[in-house]
């Protein structure tokens, strides 16, 4: 089970970035489906909702990052 968990936790930065780009890509098709689907105003809000949720989650993994690289034995 150990060796599983491994495959799915973030040691370093450069895969901590590639797992924001991922989640960039992923936010930024969702925003274009609502603005398709939301024409105007509600529409360009979702999608920066969408993109802003990105920065946020990339700040959280970048500090879990440093944090475990710092305190960790």
């Amino acid at each position: 089970m150990d060796r599983i968990k491994r495959l799915f936790t973030i040691k370093t930065k450069f895969e901590a970035f590639l797992v924001i780009y991922a989640l960039a890509l992923g936010a930024t098709e969702r925003g274009a489906v609502y603005m398709q689907q939301y024409p105007g105003t509600g529409g360009h809000l979702l999608a920066l909702a969408c993109t802003g949720a990105v920065f946020m989650a990339g700040g959280k993994i970048l500090d879990a990052v440093e944090y475990q690289r710092r305190y960790s034995a």
